[in-house]
């Protein structure tokens, strides 16, 4: 979670830096972002979307794991490569923002958390 608060203080910084320096006006945001908001402005906002989507579910299978004493080593492994593939993905859109190696790791990402609610969902039934 402080990896989504981090990218979140991320997007006031660089849409307020951009009025600043008279590239956008707040009217281009009135409504979401205008065509007009370059990508460098719009990319916080987009990877801050990005880790409220899969990872709420990641959250609750987690907290279910607690609650049901599943906390083992294979889902604390589970979970850890998770939150490992998500910063490597925020950080590769962040930088060289490789649209296929993003795929493969936001992919990979989402098959660990799928394996983990499987795991969880068994051991409960």
């Amino acid at each position: 979670m402080f990896w989504t608060l981090t990218v979140l203080l991320l997007v006031p910084i660089r849409r307020v830096r951009a009025v600043m320096h008279k590239r956008l006006t707040p009217k281009d945001f009135s409504h979401g972002e205008s065509p007009r908001v370059p990508p460098d402005v719009a990319l916080p906002n987009r990877i801050f979307m990005n880790l409220l989507e899969v990872p709420v579910l990641f959250y609750v299978v987690a907290f279910m794991a607690y609650l049901t004493s599943l906390v083992n080593e294979v889902t604390v492994g589970l979970a850890w490569a998770y939150v490992a593939l998500r910063f490597v993905h925020s950080g590769i859109y962040f930088t060289y923002n490789h649209v296929g190696h993003r795929a493969l790791v936001f992919g990979t990402s989402n098959v660990l958390v799928s394996v983990m609610i499987c795991y969880v969902a068994y051991h409960l039934i």
